[in-house]
């Protein structure tokens, strides 16, 4: 089973750091967002770059390089923003793994973290960054895997991200399908969430017993998505 952390082949290395400038420079990004980026990221470098000429892996469907990205963390912060990640993925016109560094007193901890990211079907310029899926974090020097075997970019890519997928695939599942199974089973679960926060907040006994019901028919959908079922 693979720690959802890989060893990249040496040419593939690329090794420059990215000013958040560069990044902020391809959209709108709010103050606020920049002010996370300045509180929460030390550095950014762009790690490697995999494509045909340095993997001898052809391009894919949508995908003709996947780059990786280490993220490194400010001291005394622990948890990254999602939407700088989100904002990274929007700048660069192609596939993206993150790696997230930070440093405790125990020692470094690092997890991988990517989106279904895909040419939009409406403007093959533009991309559609979908949820993000990661690893849990792990020690900073945890054994790290060989690359899945793969035809192409495109099923290099699709490997490692249903690697970082907490939901299994199913026999013969698309990566499309798969992506849409988690995104209805990760509404379902906020949708349980809020219900099981109101049962607890709800004083009367009829209103207990509606909100229970709805819970329970919310968790029969978690189930049935988590054993591949869309109704």
């Amino acid at each position: 089973m693979s720690s959802g952390l890989y060893v990249y082949p040496e040419k593939a290395a690329f090794g420059r750091v990215l000013p958040k400038s560069k990044i902020f420079a391809f959209g709108k990004v709010s103050r606020r967002l920049k002010d996370r980026f300045a509180a929460e990221v030390e550095r950014i470098v762009w790690q490697f770059k995999l494509a045909p000429e340095t993997t001898n892996l052809p391009a894919g469907p949508g995908v003709t390089e996947i780059q990786v990205f280490t993220v490194c963390l400010k001291p005394g912060i622990h948890g990254l923003t999602e939407d700088i990640l989100r904002c990274i993925d929007d700048a660069i016109g192609f596939p993206i793994i993150f790696e997230v560094f930070t440093r405790q007193t125990k020692g470094d901890r690092v997890k991988a973290i990517a989106a279904y990211k895909r040419p939009s079907e409406a403007d093959s310029n533009k991309w559609v960054v979908g949820d993000y899926f990661s690893t849990d974090w792990l020690a900073g020097d945890t054994t790290r895997s060989p690359l899945p075997a793969a035809l192409n970019l495109a099923s290099l890519y699709e490997q490692v991200l249903r690697q970082l997928m907490p939901v299994a695939g199913k026999p013969g599942e698309t990566l499309d399908a798969l992506a849409e199974r988690h995104r209805l089973m990760a509404a379902k679960q906020r949708e349980l969430a809020k219900l099981e926060l109101q049962l607890r907040r709800e004083k009367q006994f009829n209103r207990k017993v509606a909100i229970n019901a709805h819970l329970r028919a919310v968790k029969a959908e978690v189930d049935k998505l988590a054993d591949g079922i869309i109704s």
